[in-house]
């Protein structure tokens, strides 16, 4: 057992001062079979703490249910930190941001609109309440005074950035010691006055966020925080990335400086990311600053620990510079050697609307267009049917939330971007069956937009009427149905792809090793490896690999690709090392 408490000027642990030295590494975006090794990485860089958001959604994909098991099982997570002989901080929102859907908030919360986001409003104080019952016996059972790793818990989460509701942070407060939390809680805020003003409480202690001049930015945070220890509660020693911008870098040696100045003035740190991970399946968020920009499925981060496990330049530069301020262990992380390169051939394939009857879910009749939300479908693809006139001529859609693949009797006519600001399309002119295949390409994870709508946001009309008798399903991809490969019929690889098609294909490999697939030459859409749904992969770059994490691979192993636009032959390139696009430094 030991203690962990707030100084005048430091963190007590067992009343002794102590300087956190952490690093954020998010379970949800990193197969479990890979935590372990991911934590030593972290604890080799010298790192003496892991820091975890938990997302609500992650674990609760409707009301009623919370999943705590496989990749949600939060207290394993928590257990192997401390089997590397770290701490561990743990974020629980309920609001986390960290680019992932809808900030952590679940859909199905947020479709009532009665529900106050993020204030004390009674509806939405009760899902938290219900939440935090769910997930805080998991983190007390293992905080420090109790003989685990856990030695501080977050209340809410940037909240100077977006409201100033001080009932609702006192009101999770209350729930956080009610549910048995007795280490320290903080909030966090940008190193800006009135972030840190509107987003802190009285009694707790706060930190800041910022990447560089830490002096000036530990000023700003004192001013709000005159007694305790200072502490950036995100040190950015990265960026994200978003489809269709560069790939984000930050420079290893400025990173590494702004580092040694933070810890110069006696700060403690947590590093976001030391280790970013992957937006495995559908689970990456989005922004909206005027552009709506879905975030890509690598989480790589331009972290010190790479997507695949690799200590990158950035990490040694960093471990460095701990080394002046903290004990490192000599010892470094194994090498990662090249993945293996290959071409697997896809040598099945089918139109998706010729699959719709066992990809698709039950369709429900409407008379009006309505949005995904209204239909209970909380993300992926929507699958819209109508029917159209000859002299309708063209689709006016009000909004699309957030591309969509149009088709008239299963045939291609175009496309409908959200971020193109594209809602106008010419129809051919004949009588048919419409289908309007809708992606939710990530919630907006920060700001104002969160827990908006998806799907068709109507009205929808044509050249001549409004279009208001439709159905509606969800298309099913994870899992995909079996019955879905079932129905693929030959076709040679080497046959260019014209798309929305199903594909699959298979290959040999030693089980255990990682693998890259290369997406040059493809346009649009999903992969799955032996049924586990990597992500998305598209043109728009800058991405131009997915990560295969080691742990899915088997001797004989099966691929699947949806694509939605085309493609020049059905082959997928294995290759030895991740690219993740056109560099944005």
């Amino acid at each position: 057992m030991s203690t962990f408490e707030i100084g005048e000027r430091d963190f007590l642990l067992d009343g002794r001062p102590h300087r956190v030295v952490s690093g954020a590494l998010h379970y949800f975006r990193v197969h479990p079979d890979l935590w372990a090794d991911r934590i030593r990485s972290a604890r080799l860089l010298g790192l003496n703490t892991i820091e975890t958001y938990v997302a609500w959604n992650f674990h609760a994909p409707r009301r009623g249910e919370f999943d705590l098991t496989g990749p949600r099982d939060l207290g394993r997570f928590l257990d192997l930190v401390a089997a590397e002989g770290m701490h561990a901080i743990v974020r629980p929102g309920p609001y986390i941001c960290a680019e992932w859907d809808n900030g952590g908030l679940p859909a199905w919360l947020l479709a009532d609109p009665s529900i106050g986001v993020r204030r004390h409003e009674p509806g939405f104080m009760a899902a938290i309440g219900e939440y935090l019952d769910a997930v805080l016996p998991v983190v007390a059972a293992r905080q420090v005074d109790r003989g685990g790793p856990v030695v501080a818990v977050q209340v809410e989460n940037e909240y100077g950035a977006y409201g100033d509701d001080k009932g609702y942070l006192q009101a999770l407060v209350d729930l956080t010691r009610a549910g048995g939390i007795t280490v320290p809680l903080f909030t966090c805020d940008q190193a800006d006055d009135a972030m840190l003003e509107r987003g802190g409480l009285p009694g707790l202690l706060r930190t800041a966020t910022f990447g560089s001049r830490a002096a000036e930015r530990l000023a700003i945070l004192r001013r709000h925080q005159p007694t305790g220890p200072l502490m950036c509660m995100e040190f950015w020693n990265g960026w994200f990335d978003s489809w269709g911008l560069p790939h984000h870098v930050a420079p290893a040696e400025a990173n590494a400086q702004d580092l040694d100045d933070l810890l110069a003035a006696g700060a403690s740190v947590n590093l976001y990311m030391v280790h970013g991970g992957t937006n495995l399946g559908l689970t990456n968020g989005a922004n909206h600053k005027g552009t709506y920009l879905p975030i890509t499925t690598s989480y790589d981060y331009d972290a010190p620990i790479a997507e695949h496990g690799a200590a990158t330049a950035k990490y040694h530069a960093m471990r460095a510079v701990l080394a002046r301020h903290v004990p490192v262990p000599d010892e470094l992380p194994d090498a990662r050697p090249p993945a293996p390169v290959r071409e697997v051939a896809l040598t099945h394939r089918a139109p998706l609307a010729a699959l719709l009857d066992v990809v698709a879910g039950v369709p429900r009749a409407w008379d009006h267009v309505p949005t995904a939300d209204e239909a209970g479908h909380w993300n992926g693809f929507v699958v819209y049917r109508t029917r159209v006139r000859a002299d309708d001529r063209v689709l006016v859609v009000g909004e699309v939330r957030d591309r969509a693949v149009v088709l008239l009797d299963g045939e291609p006519v175009g496309v409908l971007s959200r971020t193109a600001h594209e809602h106008v399309l010419p129809l051919p002119a004949r009588a048919g069956e419409l289908t309007v295949l809708v992606e939710d390409q990530g919630r907006v994870n920060y700001g104002p937009r969160i827990g908006e709508p998806k799907g068709l946001v109507g009205p929808v009309r044509t050249a001549v009427r409004e279009l208001t008798a439709w159905t509606t399903s969800a298309l099913l991809v994870d899992p995909l149905p079996a019955a879905a490969t079932d129905r693929l019929a030959p076709v040679p690889a080497d046959e260019p792809v014209a798309g929305p098609a199903l594909l699959a294909g298979a290959f040999d490999a030693e089980p255990g090793v990682d693998h890259f697939w290369s997406t040059d030459g493809w346009g649009k859409g999903l992969v799955w490896v032996n049924g586990t749904l990597l992500g998305r992969y598209w043109s728009a770059m800058p991405t131009r690999t997915l990560y295969v994490p080691g742990p899915l691979v088997r001797e004989r192993n099966e691929v699947v690709v949806l694509e939605l636009g085309g493609a020049v032959d059905a082959v997928v390139r294995c290759v030895a090392e991740p690219v993740l696009g056109p560099v944005d430094v």
